[in-house]
């Protein structure tokens, strides 16, 4: 008996060092790869400068950054990972080389996100920029660590503000589990506090998401070739080039007219505009015709295809919502991971499932940087400096560490939440759940009948040449069979 009892302590721990291999790993190379990202947008002259002190303040910031954009990526991957692992674990049940992939490692790795991610929102990156802003105090001695010791002290501050905040807000809402509760930190205020920023992040996700749905087709097409209709590209190519150079000949010629002098800034944007029109002619013309007529399209209706399911899945999880209470988001203690899947249509429907995940991760970044509040935040390469690579960390795990929630909440997929996901206080109101879905089906409807419509309006206008036509002129009004005509002449 006492030998049994060994061995399973014995499996036990090797189970458990196995595990913790496996995380450091996962999150070493996600390190790496955060780091590689962040290297391409940093302000090389913040580190490479004179004063030794500000160059390591910046490296040491630079790594708190790097440390939770890698937590970001690895909360993006949790609900893959978790789903993907469940169809693997199905696929091959006897297996001996997958006995590593179990409950306990993607548990475990749920609780470490939720852990690391919320250990960066709070504590590392206001560390962060209080360490690059602090100068240290008034008469102390200057150096890293009174930089250390102002940015602590501006941490501390800034942590009793907002448990001040938390319990005052929990005393409105609470309040007699908030004077019951009042020396409670750990068990209640930083869960309190954590359900308000997940709160806030699937908020962030409901105007971005469907924001970045629609404007995925643009930015989709602005790196394709796109197809025209009835255009000539020699032709159009020709034409640029003779503006282009008439363009360049009056900027040459600018000091000896003064009325190109007055209009010089005009002219040198009206140049740069032609000039990219040129290159994007050329591009087309260079292109292949598979990747000129046929890249593009599929590209259009792989997008109109993602976002339509997308739709029609929160729209059946309405219904669900309505006639089964099983439908709501919920915690789950222990995952039992390879005993059934978690889409009705097998190991397909979970790659469906991991598919629109990582498209809706992708359209609210784009949805995020495209909306006009944050627009400002939006990276350049090697000119960003580290106030803005701080700001688009945070952002960035905030949308997310937010995702998990997201995508239950939405039906997307039928994985439970793990660990303290699954805590949060608003899950359960059946009000709150209902509501988001529905704004969501319709703000993602909404956008996607308009971007469509308009684009096709804009490609038959473009096609016809009606985009010409001088701006008293309305388009609207041009009647049908106008059209007709200038679309057979075209093809004549």
């Amino acid at each position: 008996m006492e030998t049994d009892d060994v061995s399973v302590r014995e499996q036990l721990f090797h189970n458990r060092v196995r595990e913790t291999i496996i995380c450091v790993l996962l999150f070493t190379c996600l390190y790496m790869l955060s780091y590689l990202i962040l290297n391409q947008f940093r302000k090389t002259a913040e580190f490479v400068t004179d004063d030794v002190e500000d160059a390591t303040v910046n490296k040491i910031a630079l790594w708190l950054c790097t440390f939770t954009l890698s937590v970001a990526v690895c909360a993006v991957l949790l609900l893959p990972i978790s789903i993907l692992s469940n169809e693997v674990l199905l696929t091959f049940p006897q297996s001996y080389y997958m006995q590593w992939l179990n409950g306990s490692l993607i548990h475990g790795l749920w609780n470490l996100v939720f852990l690391f991610s919320n250990l960066s929102l709070v504590f590392l990156m206001p560390f962060a920029y209080f360490f690059t802003e602090s100068e240290g105090f008034a008469g102390s001695r200057k150096g890293v660590m009174a930089r250390v010791y102002e940015a602590v002290v501006l941490l501390l501050l800034l942590a009793l503000l907002v448990l001040g905040i938390v319990w005052v807000a929990s005393a409105l809402l609470h309040d007699n589990i908030a004077r019951k509760s009042l020396y409670d930190l750990w068990e209640y205020y930083l869960p309190y506090l954590y359900s308000g920023i997940s709160l806030f992040g699937v908020l962030l996700l409901l105007l971005c998401t469907p924001l970045g749905l629609s404007r995925m087709f643009s930015v989709t097409g602005s790196l394709l070739v796109k197809p025209r209709l009835l255009e000539d590209v020699e032709d159009t190519l020709s034409c640029t080039t003779f503006e282009e150079d008439s363009l360049s000949r009056k900027i040459n010629c600018g000091s000896t007219s003064c009325w190109v002098k007055l209009n010089m800034e005009a002219l040198k944007k009206e140049y740069q505009a032609v000039q990219s029109k040129r290159v994007a002619l050329e591009m087309r013309r260079k292109a292949s015709p598979w990747q000129r007529n046929l890249g593009y399209p599929l590209a259009m209706l792989v997008l109109l295809a993602l976002t339509v399911m997308c739709v029609l899945m929160v729209c059946f999880n309405v219904l669900e919502l309505l006639l089964d209470e099983t439908a709501m988001p919920r915690g789950m203690e222990d995952p039992h991971l390879g005993m059934a899947s978690f889409s009705m249509f097998g190991s397909l429907g979970a790659a469906v499932q991991v598919v629109l995940i990582l498209y809706l991760m992708v359209s609210s970044v784009v949805g995020f940087y495209s909306s006009p509040l944050f627009t400002g935040l939006l990276p350049r390469a090697q000119d960003t400096n580290l106030t803005q690579i701080i700001a688009n960390c945070v952002s960035l795990l905030i949308l997310s560490s937010a995702l998990p929630v997201f995508s239950r909440t939405l039906g997307i997929t039928r994985f439970d939440l793990l660990g303290d996901f699954g805590r949060y206080n608003w899950l359960g109101n059946f009000y709150i759940v209902f509501l988001y879905n529905m704004l969501f089906a319709g703000l993602t409807s909404a956008s996607l009948i308009k971007t469509v419509t308009w684009a096709v309006q804009r490609e038959l206008i473009r096609a016809f040449g009606l985009h010409r036509l001088p701006l008293t002129v309305s388009r609207s009004t041009v009647p049908f069979r106008l059209l007709l005509a200038s679309g057979l002449s075209k093809i004549q």
